[in-house]
């Protein structure tokens, strides 16, 4: 039975290592050198492998054919133009800016639908959350990045027509008031919205995995996440101030502006300057779309059942999904009955992306080489006590300590939303170190996917529980009782702990002792589950050491 970690068909094998024959003593040498390059010929009996090293950044394209019975293998190191760098830069960092940014509208949004079209708390958790379900289908857009190229490229296609049906969404909204009014024709443009989002983030993130795993940079996903606080940073401070002195409209306009812009940049950028591979399948049995879409499916189904990859999903899917949250209750009480303004709103999420960004330049200089565990137990304890917060709050404890309900609001109203999101990021950096070449864009569309689908079940569970505990618009006496059951539930992933590898070596280090019976036939037949995402990786960067 062949393992699904394998290569995409038997004649393509990613698995192969890099050079995987031995140059005996004997073998002739040939050495031609220029100005710009130089060129290393080794010819043996039966085999001839030549190299091409430049001075500057490398890039490894390898070749094989037929030569007179035998084979001839060519690996070439290809300069890579500094320009291509810096607008594979440009356009990730843009990218997460924007993706960071869209807090922006959805603020102005939730104003609107909250006071000018009165929805129930409930109402407006469940427009909120349903909102999220285009992204549930990221492993499709992933997988169609993966293996379906427009116009030559499979990134950065995707990442224009995603910004295109956003600037759609957002536009038709500014522009038509019945958009706006309507119920039905607002959710029909958010989910659109939302459509196009998950389509951009796909391709960023698998752009971005692709391009660590080439050029051997771990940890480029701290970097995507500070670009996207930032943006976050920028949009819930003007969305904030915006919201006193223009409609939810003229917001709107102004997203669509910046989708504008990073459009341009996109279109603008071409995706051979980055020097990434170019995997194609030209197998005549694969030859059609849907057979190639079917064999990544197929492929990406095998190796999320892997252990070393299904355990730590289980386990972030499962921390979230268990907590049934209670955002819209939580943002009704505090605009309805502590009569909050947006800009204090607005501030109290730009002091939580700040803390977002601290987070994150924290984890990625002294953290990330930590035991994962340990980082992941102190971080969920963390976020079951800042939960708290907002008991203190609805309570009103915070005023018998002389904090006005502003200030507390301001400092303490979304520690456990970042905590939150802050957790997703050591598992962001696991799986993209594991992602098999070919697979970047499944693998990571995949976790957002499952991350996204959690929340979606989270956030069902906290609408079904208020109306259990009967809060409504009018009545908040029982939503002390809720966020402490909130509370309580997001302690419960403690038990699971065990899901959560200690460290990214220790992983390793398991699949390599693995002794089971499972192992041991995979053995025979040389094919060992869980060895093979490490091979990737050690093939990885073999290639950029090269």
């Amino acid at each position: 039975m062949n393992n699904p970690l394998l290569s995409i068909t038997n004649s393509t094998k990613l698995l192969k290592p890099l050079i995987p024959y031995r140059i005996s003593l004997n073998t002739s040498i040939t050495k031609k050198q220029n100005q710009q390059s130089k060129t290393l010929v080794v010819k043996s009996n039966s085999k001839s492998i030549t190299t091409t090293l430049t001075n500057s950044t490398v890039s490894v394209v390898r070749t094989r054919r037929n030569n007179n019975g035998g084979f001839e293998e060519t690996t070439t190191f290809k300069q890579v133009g500094r320009n291509g760098q810096g607008k594979a830069v440009l356009l990730c960092a843009l990218g997460y800016w924007v993706q960071g940014s869209r807090c922006f509208p959805w603020l102005a949004l939730n104003f609107h639908m909250s006071h000018c079209l009165n929805l129930k708390p409930s109402t407006l958790q469940l427009v909120q959350y349903s909102a999220i379900l285009p992204m549930v289908a990221k492993p499709f857009y992933g997988v169609l990045s993966d293996v379906l190229y427009i116009g030559g490229a499979r990134r950065v296609p995707y990442i224009s027509i995603g910004v295109v049906l956003q600037g759609l969404a957002w536009s038709s909204l500014a522009i038509f008031p019945g958009a706006r009014e309507v119920l039905p024709l607002l959710m029909g443009f958010v989910l659109l919205s939302n459509f196009g989002a998950s389509i951009t983030e796909v391709a960023k993130d698998a752009l971005v995995a692709e391009y660590g795993l080439r050029y051997q940079m771990n940890g480029l996903q701290s970097y995507a996440l500070m670009a996207s606080a930032f943006g976050g940073i920028i949009g819930n401070l003007f969305g904030g101030y915006c919201l006193l002195k223009t409609p939810p409209r003229t917001v709107f306009l102004a997203f669509t502006a910046l989708l504008s812009l990073q459009l341009i940049v996109s279109l603008s950028s071409k995706e051979e300057s980055f020097d990434l591979s170019q995997i194609r399948e030209v197998s005549q049995e694969r030859s059609l779309v849907f057979g190639i879409v079917k064999k990544q499916f197929s492929d990406l189904m095998g190796i999320v059942q892997v252990d070393e990859i299904s355990q730590p999903l289980t386990w972030i899917v499962a921390s979230i999904a268990i907590v049934p949250l209670l955002s819209g209750s939580v943002f009704c009480y505090q605009t309805q009955v502590l009569n909050l303004d947006p800009s204090v709103i607005g501030m109290s999420k730009v002091i939580g992306q700040l803390m977002l960004l601290c987070f994150t330049v924290v984890y990625d200089r002294y953290l990330k080489t930590l035991p994962m565990r340990p980082l992941i137990h102190i971080v969920q304890l963390l976020y079951a006590f800042s939960i708290l917060f907002d008991y203190i709050l609805v309570k009103q404890i915070n005023l018998a300590f002389g904090i006005s309900n502003k200030t507390f609001v301001l400092c303490f109203s979304s520690v456990a939303e970042i905590l939150a999101q802050f957790k997703i990021l050591p598992f962001s950096v696991l799986l993209a170190n594991m992602c098999p070449r070919g697979s970047e864009g499944s693998i990571t569309a995949f976790l957002a996917s499952t991350i996204c689908l959690s929340s979606i079940v989270s956030g069902f569970a906290g609408v079904g529980m208020a109306n259990l505990l009967g809060i409504t618009s009018k009545n908040y006496t029982n939503l002390p009782a809720g966020i402490l059951i909130q509370s309580l539930a997001a302690l419960v992933p403690l038990w699971l702990l065990h899901y959560v590898p200690i460290s990214v070596h220790e992983l390793e280090k398991e699949a390599k002792r693995s002794v089971s019976k499972r192992s041991r036939r995979n053995r025979r037949i040389g094919r060992v589950v869980g060895q093979e995402i490490f091979a990737y990786r050690r093939e990885r960067e073999t290639e950029a050491q090269t």
